[in-house]
């Protein structure tokens, strides 16, 4: 707040209900003046919500911005990877087989002679779709049953956990190799649905946690006094007061998926040739470390930053979104 000047017929003020009353008065007036208004208050004295006070938040963190451009990055080469990248990643030649960096071919070529530089740009789109279309999936499935059980409780609470006790104690790469063994299709879709499957139990267990304290609060047995059906309790009091944990967990979620695919495909159960992925890329560059090991040392490198970038977003969400920290 700034400081107001001394003013003399301010400091003689009578102290009685009438110079109390013009002290609030001018109290109020100055905070109306004041551009920021009082401290939890947007410009206009408007309490800010929890959603602009993390967006205000996360636009101050060096942390956040910089994962969201290497995440925008990504997307950006997943839609248009020819914009920076000429050539088919399924084009190779025998004859350039391990060769290192040259014109053309700023990664060199691997074992099959293919442009590990192409192959790496394209190899993005893969992982791009199978995390973002396994957390879409994991997300929505995960927060409408624990969103429910967590509403309704009883014998529903009672028996989504025995469920997801039985979900988590099966390994999940050792799931995949069983599961994904036995499919014949050769797209990203089984190793979407598998993922969907194993991972909907972590974000269904956080969803009824959110909603179980979220429906002890007093706005909702407001609603609930004033007759308010429960689908529209929980879709529009619980819901955008429960989904904060969510979001965090299926972001840092997004890097897990990414490099789950990677290592299905690794052991040849995810997603095999034509089909282009740096799980592909690092498996078929192995056994070539030592002569080639740039083959192996991009996809990785891509592999890594990747999910880096995810879970440094995560992190810096949570944060964001975390009333204690503030």
């Amino acid at each position: 707040m700034p400081e107001r000047p001394y003013d003399p017929e301010r400091a003689i003020a009578p102290t009685g209900a009438g110079g109390a009353m013009d002290l609030a008065a001018s109290e109020a007036e100055t905070l109306e003046k004041t551009p920021g208004g009082p401290e939890g208050t947007g410009p206009a004295g408007k309490p800010r919500s929890l959603w602009s006070d993390a967006w205000r938040d996360l636009r101050r963190n060096p942390v956040f911005l910089v994962s969201a451009l290497v995440i925008l990055f990504l997307v950006f080469i997943s839609l248009w990877p020819s914009v920076i990248a000429s050539g088919s990643p399924l084009k190779c030649d025998l004859s350039k087989a391990q060769e290192g960096s040259q014109p053309g071919a700023p990664f060199g070529y691997d074992g099959q002679g293919c442009n590990v530089y192409t192959r790496t740009v394209y190899g993005a789109r893969t992982s791009v779709t199978v995390g973002v279309c396994a957390t879409l999936g994991v997300a929505i499935l995960g927060s409408a049953l624990g969103s429910l059980a967590g509403f309704f409780g009883g014998t529903s609470d009672s028996f989504l956990s025995r469920v997801t006790d039985i979900f988590f104690a099966i390994p999940v790469v050792l799931g995949g190799l069983v599961l994904l063994s036995v499919v014949t299709s050769n797209t990203v879709w089984p190793v979407i649905g598998f993922m969907v499957l194993l991972g909907w139990p972590q974000i269904a267990r956080i969803a009824r946690g959110s909603v179980i304290t979220a429906k002890q609060n007093d706005y909702v047995q407001a609603a609930r006094a004033l007759g308010a059906s429960n689908s529209r309790i929980l879709v529009r009091h619980i819901a955008p007061n429960a989904v904060a944990p969510v979001i965090v967990v299926a972001t840092i979620a997004l890097g897990t998926f990414i490099t789950l695919e990677a290592t299905l495909s690794y052991l040849g159960v995810g997603l095999k040739p034509p089909n282009v992925s740096w799980g592909i890329d690092i498996s078929a560059a192995s056994p070539y470390i030592r002569n080639a090991p740039h083959a192996l040392l991009w996809p990785s490198g891509a592999l890594a930053l990747t999910v880096l970038a995810f879970i440094m977003l995560g992190d810096a969400v949570r944060d964001a979104l975390d009333p204690k920290l503030r």
